[in-house]
């Protein structure tokens, strides 16, 4: 029952009382395959959750259209359009019990009261509510609240289900059991849904695809490991990944063969042209100030690096070591699966392949080249 979604250069304007109008969406277009999940993530006041408020008819469109099965939503009443949706604030009605409040988003679908009961304990089971199916809201804890919610949105057959931060009160571990819980169910029905999150980890468990926002503009939407790998820019670069990309500013100097990246106030990286591939040196073409970046898990660590700097901290996480260095006055981090022995103050050698550098455009910030191949 499941559909396809379109958003069409979308805005959403605000015009609070006494201040300025806020841009809280700009031109915001994305398409959503049947089936497909979705991931709206980004900081605080991106414009992830007005555009998802907006899918669902609970914030005018100020301009745009949004399609669902090819049908124009963006005019059409919240309960006209098919759409499912878990509410970050829960929005549970007081007076009914848990059970009743999952059933009712049942009522219109003229089910007998065996089946309505049916789909209420198997959804209650999913996000493990059963023991308080019988009890009202407000004496739930929050995090109870908020699967209740998630548990009335998923028992719908709906067009579109869309979740607003769906685990966000949760404690981690059963966040992590119910990430994979959700997305079996999703899959398997092939359900279409949105959810915003702040969360990387749950972004990237959940959805097939994610959409990047900043400052109410879609940065990027692709799956994770394109976002990781080819960011578009800077933002998405910098954004996706823990710890973030190593960025610095630099020089490109080409002498007989040969393309260095002088870092501002700090070392040169230099590469012969059979280390850089064609297209990367015709992407960077005649710039003479880039942004280089590097993962920290790309950094070489260990002796034959070619450089060396100076150790401001060493964290041993159980699983890898976090090793900041001072470089060009700024930190490079380096990630390792091994235990790093370096003391605070100590000069470890470091290094970086060409095949792991992003370069970007020093003034727009979009991606000139990625590793061995151009963006």
């Amino acid at each position: 029952m499941s559909a396809s979604l379109s958003l069409r250069t979308v805005d959403k304007i605000y015009h609070p009382r006494g201040r300025s109008a806020v841009h809280a969406v700009k031109a915001l277009s994305m398409d959503v395959e049947r089936g497909e999940i979705v991931a709206l993530l980004g900081s605080s006041g991106c414009g992830k959750t007005s555009t998802l408020r907006m899918v669902a008819g609970f914030e005018a469109v100020s301009a745009g259209e949004i399609s669902l099965a090819n049908r124009r939503i963006e005019r059409l009443a919240p309960a006209a359009r098919n759409v499912a949706m878990a509410f970050e604030g829960y929005s549970l009605y007081p007076p009914l019990t848990v059970r009743e409040n999952i059933a009712f988003a049942l009522k219109r679908g003229r089910l007998s009261a065996s089946e309505v009961s049916r789909r209420v304990q198997e959804v209650a089971a999913l996000v493990e509510i059963e023991p308080i199916l019988d009890r009202y809201p407000n004496a739930i804890s929050g995090g109870q609240q908020q699967r209740a919610s998630l548990a009335r949105a998923l028992v719908r057959d709906a067009a579109l289900y869309v979740l607003d931060e769906p685990m966000g009160q949760l404690e981690p571990q059963l966040r992590a059991v119910l990430r994979g819980r959700l997305k079996r169910l999703l899959k398997d029905r092939a359900m279409t849904s949105i959810f915003v999150t702040h969360d990387q980890t749950e972004a990237n468990a959940l959805a097939d695809r994610i959409a990047v926002m900043e400052g109410g503009v879609l940065q990027q939407f692709a799956p994770q490991h394109v976002l990781k790998e080819k960011p578009a820019n800077l933002y998405v670069a910098t954004f996706i990944g823990e710890p973030p990309m190593n960025v610095f500013d630099a020089s490109v100097v080409r002498d007989a063969g040969r393309t260095t990246f002088e870092l501002d106030n700090g070392p040169s990286f230099g590469f012969g042209d059979n280390e850089l591939a064609p297209e990367v040196r015709q992407a960077i073409g005649n710039r003479r100030k880039v942004v280089i970046g590097v993962r920290p898990h790309r950094v070489a660590l260990g002796n034959g690096s070619a450089e060396t700097a100076r150790v401001i901290s060493n964290q041993w996480l159980g699983d890898q070591s976090h090793i900041a260095m001072a470089v060009a006055g700024k930190l490079l981090v380096a990630v390792s699966h091994a235990r790093v022995r370096a003391a605070i103050g100590e000069s470890v050698p470091y290094g970086v392949r060409a095949q792991d550098l992003h370069i970007f455009d020093s003034d727009t910030t979009v991606a000139l080249a990625h590793g061995a191949r151009a963006a």
